[in-house]
């Protein structure tokens, strides 16, 4: 009976333990995860994703300070707008962190089931974002609410180490120097000492690419593509002197030149879009510049996306 009891104690001990999964951190994000399974690291924005299931889940880093008008502005009517409807809205409290969870249904041409969470820290406010297309198939509601709630953050991360992993690579910056790297798909630039811009005092570049939006067919680009500058809230009074379409480097370009008036500041301000179309996907450039600078900031800006490599 000795025996028989040292060999199950053996057994117990050498047996392997189930450890608890570890968050896991897509590359620069300070924003973590225990994922559902067979989601993987997205190489398009800051999240997972399962091409399978038809699911994904996006990380936006911003401020703590952000944090109250955030979750204020996440109202019924509001999600409404954005095409969410509310289902489910639960306080969260995990370990020193206060947020919210809000659970619905995707309204509009793709059905689907959709949350969305916020969680202050001390010096951040996460936003995390899940969506499983279609019916009741991908992952189950347990499965996507126990993801979110494994939230994990952790330090910051250096800017340059962020724009390193954005989905695309950046090669002449034409003197402008990253500021902040936005969801995992996006950079500001600009130049000058300011990290807080106001009234456009110095020239900005917002290089970006896109997240699950469907590539216009070519014949309607012209029209998405003054759609997308119109839709920019920090500017008014949009007026266009130039929109054009062109072949170059193998890829279709649309480019807009426009005058504008920064909202905010009521600053009168040049602006230049320019979105670089591939077959599944595109890249979009915004660069703001006040009139008196044009002439010198406007190649600038080219020459920012002309360097874009799209081919990761």
């Amino acid at each position: 009976m000795k025996g028989f009891a040292a060999a199950a104690l053996a057994l117990i001990l050498t047996a392997p333990v189930a450890l608890a999964a570890e968050p896991v951190f897509p590359p620069a994000s300070r924003i973590g995860i225990v994922p559902p399974e067979d989601m993987l690291v997205s190489k398009r924005f800051s999240g997972f994703e399962s091409e399978e299931k038809a699911a994904a889940i996006n990380f936006v880093e911003m401020p703590a300070a952000a944090y109250g008008q955030l979750v204020n502005g996440l109202t019924k009517e509001a999600l409404k707008r954005q095409g969410m409807s509310e289902t489910s809205r639960e306080s969260l409290k995990l370990g020193t962190r206060t947020g919210v969870l809000i659970g619905g249904t995707m309204a509009g041409p793709v059905q689907g089931r959709k949350w969305v969470m916020a969680v202050k820290d001390e010096d951040l406010t996460a936003l995390v974002i899940a969506q499983v297309r279609g019916g009741q198939d991908g992952y189950s509601e347990t499965q996507m609410r126990d993801a979110l709630k494994s939230i994990a953050l952790r330090g910051p991360v250096s800017v340059d180490e962020q724009v390193s992993a954005l989905p695309f690579r950046l090669g002449d910056k034409a003197g402008f120097r990253p500021v902040r790297v936005i969801s995992g798909n996006s950079a500001l630039f600009t130049d000058g000492p300011q990290d807080t811009i106001k009234a456009v005092e110095q020239p900005m570049v917002i290089v970006a690419a896109s997240l699950n939006v469907p590539i216009p067919p070519q014949d309607r680009r012209s029209q998405f593509a003054r759609a997308a500058l119109n839709s920019n809230q920090i500017l008014k009074d949009i007026k266009i002197e130039r929109s054009e379409s062109f072949r170059f480097k193998g890829q279709d370009w649309h480019e807009i030149v426009a005058t504008a008036v920064e909202a905010e500041s009521g600053q009168p301000i040049v602006v230049m879009q320019t979105i670089r179309f591939e077959s599944d996907r595109y890249v979009r450039m915004i660069g703001l510049t006040r009139v008196e600078q044009r002439d010198q900031n406007l190649p600038r800006f080219r020459t920012i996306i002309d360097g874009v490599d799209m081919s990761l």
